[in-house]
């Protein structure tokens, strides 16, 4: 049986990372996203619900070390 309508955007909207959320916030919410899937207590629902929000965050993650990066080049031109 699909999902329903409303079950569908709760998920989607579990994987949008707030862009105001800090990067060290960030890697504390994945490093606990890891340890629970890695624990084996997700059904399968929830190992794909985290796996996504985990995508999110890693790329939250990279986008904010790209920008950091960035200033760290406009500092040292």
């Amino acid at each position: 049986m699909p999902a329903k309508k409303s079950e569908k955007a709760s998920a989607s909207e579990g994987a949008q990372v707030d862009p105001a959320l800090r990067y060290e916030d960030a890697v504390k919410e994945l490093e606990k996203l890891i340890l629970d899937m890695e624990a084996g207590t997700f059904s399968l629902e929830e190992t794909l619900l985290a796996y996504q929000r985990g995508a999110a965050l890693l790329k939250h993650c990279q986008g904010v070390l790209a920008q950091v990066e960035q200033q760290v080049r406009v500092f040292e031109a």
